[in-house]
């Protein structure tokens, strides 16, 4: 898969995020903090056989009770701890969008 077709993927998967609430996500900020998880993740294998993992977290912008981040990033190597122990990696492809409290997408 080229990078074109993993930023189209990550945008259908945000799609879904686009149409919740502010105050959904802001609940979803709590939510993932609390439980130091991120906001979703999804494994699926493209047309060609190729395994990915996307990753979707939801966090404050800025500064709590503004504007909120969700953002994704689509990875298809395998995830290979950094120094065999430190859990970074790097993604293939990311995209994210900013909810203003109004419900607006900042940017766009």
């Amino acid at each position: 898969m080229d990078t074109d077709d993993k930023q189209l993927l990550l945008a259908e998967y945000l799609a879904e995020f686009r149409n919740w609430t502010y105050d959904v996500l802001v609940l979803e900020i709590d939510r993932t903090r609390k439980a130091h998880d991120c906001l979703r993740h999804t494994e699926g294998v493209f047309d060609d056989g190729t395994e990915y993992q996307i990753e979707f977290n939801v966090f404050w912008d800025d500064k709590r009770g503004g504007n909120v981040r969700v953002c994704a990033d689509i990875t298809t190597a395998p995830q290979r701890p950094l120094l065999g122990f430190l859990p970074v990696y790097t993604p293939d492809a990311t995209d994210s969008f900013i909810m203003a409290p109004d419900g607006t997408f900042v940017g766009e």
